[in-house]
């Protein structure tokens, strides 16, 4: 039989109910959201790190890989195709009961989605998002999660042997709104099962946590970023998020679009704009990469980087403020290595940088450090 073991009661959902019939217009104005704390961690279901939607047992009327479309959900009143209404979410078909006399669903009827994380990690928050979904979408939902080491198939992780424990017990949800969870389990997990009962429509589906990488892995790797969000890296505060969040500084790859960055409105002030990191754990920093691409009139114009051994060190700036140029990658090579559990980037006056990368290893402490917080998770 498959584990199912509930650690945790999470906050009830802040909606329930159907929302009004679409009357024209936009259709976000009558969309019903909440300020959730946790959404200031990381989306651990970003497909930019590599989550996916590896199975469903349905998706009659719309794609289970829709959950982890970054963008929000849209709605097109005349998009229709051949098996009826399509819409910018993962939908079932309606269940039926099994004859005349109990045409209705049983009480444990409901359909199932198995999500990837993209990186492993503590799930501070979840939001099941109904967007458009006003009178088909699922009575209630659970989530449940799981660590399953290397790349299990979705037959693997539906095995007997299979632990999987409760985030979200099954608890009501609103349509056309944002049910928002908190979660306070202290476990590291790779793998979530996303369950609506009995059927109907999940819109957008976003895990909020604290990334936490295999330390065998970051050992192999020997020389890395320490600050990236896939290796145990975060933004612990900025100074402005107005117009693109911080994290971006630290996804996978090269910034594909000017959004893809972080970028500050325009100062009228005598300031400067920074954002401070959280590394791995304690590390060696060896070399700077600073990227502006796609940030061509509005990129930072010079930047400096420091940073702090414990959250009560001094801060000692590595790299002296140095003139940036836009669309550019920026390499610098430190002449010594610097030792840090923080780091901080300066730009100024304002405007934006697209990346930020701190290339190092960590120190025997640090991995020892990050050892046993990976075997207090259950990792």
């Amino acid at each position: 039989m498959i584990t199912v073991t509930a650690l945790h009661q999470s906050s009830p959902a802040r909606f329930t109910g159907d929302a009004n019939p679409y009357g024209g217009g936009d259709p976000y104005a009558d969309y019903r959201t909440a300020d959730f704390p946790f959404t200031r961690y990381a989306n651990l279901a970003d497909r930019q790190l590599g989550a996916g939607v590896i199975a469903a047992n349905d998706e009659f009327f719309a794609q289970r890989e829709n959950l982890l479309v970054p963008e929000r959900a849209e709605f097109d009143p005349e998009h229709f195709g051949h098996k009826g209404k399509i819409m910018d979410g993962w939908e079932t078909r309606r269940r039926r009961g099994v004859s005349a006399a109990h045409p209705w669903p049983t009480a444990e009827d409901h359909d199932w989605a198995l999500v990837r994380l993209g990186a492993p990690g503590v799930i501070r928050g979840i939001v099941v998002d109904t967007a458009h979904f006003r009178g088909n979408y699922p009575q209630a939902v659970s989530v449940e999660a799981t660590s399953v080491p290397g790349s299990p198939s979705p037959q693997e992780l539906r095995g007997d042997d299979v632990k999987w424990t409760t985030l979200v017990p099954r608890t009501p949800v609103g349509g056309h709104a944002a049910n928002g969870f908190e979660v306070t389990v202290e476990q590291r997990f790779t793998h979530l099962r996303v369950n609506q009962h009995p059927d109907g429509g999940i819109a957008r589906l976003r895990v909020y946590g604290e990334v936490v990488p295999d330390p065998e892995w970051l050992a192999v790797l020997g020389t890395f970023d320490v600050v990236a969000l896939e290796n145990g890296g975060r933004v612990e505060d900025a100074s402005d998020l107005f117009y693109s969040p911080a994290t971006n500084t630290i996804q996978p790859g090269r910034s594909r679009k000017m959004d893809d960055g972080w970028e500050t409105r325009r100062r009228r002030d005598q300031g400067n704009d920074w954002i401070r990191y959280q590394l791995a754990a304690q590390s060696h920093i060896r070399a700077i990469e600073i990227d502006t691409a796609y940030l061509k009139g509005n990129s930072a114009g010079w930047a400096s980087v420091s940073v702090k051994d414990g959250a009560d060190g001094e801060w000692t700036e590595v790299l002296p403020r140095t003139r940036l140029q836009p669309d550019t990658s920026h390499r610098f090579v430190l002449p010594e290595p610097a030792v840090g559990t923080h780091a901080r980037i300066d730009i100024f006056p304002d405007g934006g940088i697209s990346r930020l990368r701190l290339f190092g290893s960590l120190t025997e402490q640090g991995a020892a450090q990050h050892a046993a917080r990976h075997q207090e998770l259950g990792g």
